[in-house]
């Protein structure tokens, strides 16, 4: 990978499952190498990380801070840092990485609270610097497509818009095991004041936003938690008001005994709808006032310029989640300058004021709720 762009890790480690989704992604192209990392709370267990992942020894550090300090006055520092590790940690590993100079590559829910969000963006701003957030659902080319048919009038003004996101893996209090994963994110303290809502929901959220061009601007939540014992939200249902004068349905659970990874969207206009599912992500049905049906298939021909910068592989070899991630990075390497990109996926990354309204939207949700499931504003 001679000429790779080099990066560095902040968490996902080696069993880590979003650390090893990213690296692959980044791998996908030739055009990124791992050459630092804190790769775990620990020291120990991040030089152990670093060396199972090929890290230069002397590169692989104790932590965050430990590694701005040592990567910063090299000739060869990493190009961006991706930060992977819980909700709670996001806010001052990203700022410590943007004031040393550094661009950022975070994951969802981008900080605790909005006032975090819109600092982290301001320092990006100032310093002219990556900032972006891995809603990685924007990345799949058929909702690239679905994005192309909105913006191009087909289905004419928006109406109507259902968005779901439903898990079934929370169902049972897991967290009281011990279950790494369920532990932090069922914590006040480390997911932040959105549960279900903060972890699926802001995918979802954002979902709407990039595929419609529409901003939430107002929502009508009810949140509940199902699981005896449990701090946060398991469920949510919002209505929501989008600017334009569209309405919306947003319901994200993770307590659907039986559901894996069940996002979808639904967007209906004056003169079409479309419809798409991350569980068959090759497709995109268009539907039309005449009751005509028809589905879009990835790599076919007479896509949108995004959708066709976005794949990789004919059509019959299915691409799918971690090829998102990587339409994600493809734009990173675009936003930063690097060499060889394809010029046209930098527009399409989520930047920190993605991530900024992400966050505004659950803390309007939780305010809605707690205020009797009225009307609030985002």
């Amino acid at each position: 990978m001679s000429g790779a762009l080099p990066y560095a890790m902040v968490g996902g480690g080696v069993g880590s499952f979003i650390g090893a989704v990213h690296r692959h992604a980044l791998a996908l192209d030739g055009r990124a190498r791992l050459v630092a990392g804190a790769f775990s709370s620990t020291a120990e267990r991040s030089k152990e990380s670093g060396a199972a992942l090929g890290v230069d020894p002397g590169r692989a550090y104790g932590s965050y801070q430990e590694m701005i300090a040592g990567e910063s006055g090299r000739a060869d520092r990493p190009a961006f840092v991706v930060i992977v590790t819980p909700n709670d940690t996001h806010y001052p590993i990203a700022k410590a990485c943007l004031e040393g100079g550094f661009g950022v590559v975070c994951d969802k829910p981008f900080t605790i609270t909005s006032g975090e969000a819109r600092e982290l963006g301001a320092i990006a701003k100032q310093r002219g610097l990556l900032c972006a957030v891995t809603y990685n659902y924007s990345g799949y080319p058929m909702v690239r497509e679905a994005r192309a048919r909105v913006a191009s009038g087909e289905l004419g003004a928006v109406r109507k818009v259902f968005v779901e996101y439903h898990q079934g893996w929370l169902a049972t209090a897991l967290e009281s095991g011990g279950q790494k994963q369920a532990a932090w994110r069922t914590d006040p303290k480390r997911a932040g004041i959105g549960g279900s809502l903060g972890d699926i929901g802001t995918h979802a959220e954002h979902l709407v936003r990039f595929v419609t061009g529409l901003d939430v601007e107002s929502v009508c939540a009810d949140l509940t938690s199902f699981v005896a014992g449990r701090a946060l939200d398991d469920d949510a249902s919002v209505l929501m008001r989008l600017s334009g004068g569209a309405n919306g349905t947003l319901t994200c659970s993770q307590v659907c005994v039986g559901e894996a990874n069940g996002l979808s969207i639904r967007v209906y206009g004056e003169r079409g709808g479309l419809v798409w599912c991350q569980e068959q992500p090759e497709e995109l049905a268009i539907t039309r006032s005449d009751g005509s049906r028809t589905v879009f298939v990835r790599g076919s021909e007479g896509l949108s310029e995004h959708a066709g910068a976005s794949t990789r592989l004919p059509s019959g070899h299915p691409e799918g989640f971690i090829e998102a991630f990587g339409n994600l990075y493809l734009g990173v390497f675009e936003a930063i300058g690097a060499e060889g990109d394809r010029g046209v996926l930098s527009d399409l990354l989520p930047t920190a004021s993605d991530g900024a309204l992400g966050v505004r939207f659950v803390e309007a949700c939780v305010r809605s709720a707690r205020d009797g499931t009225c009307w609030t504003t985002v």
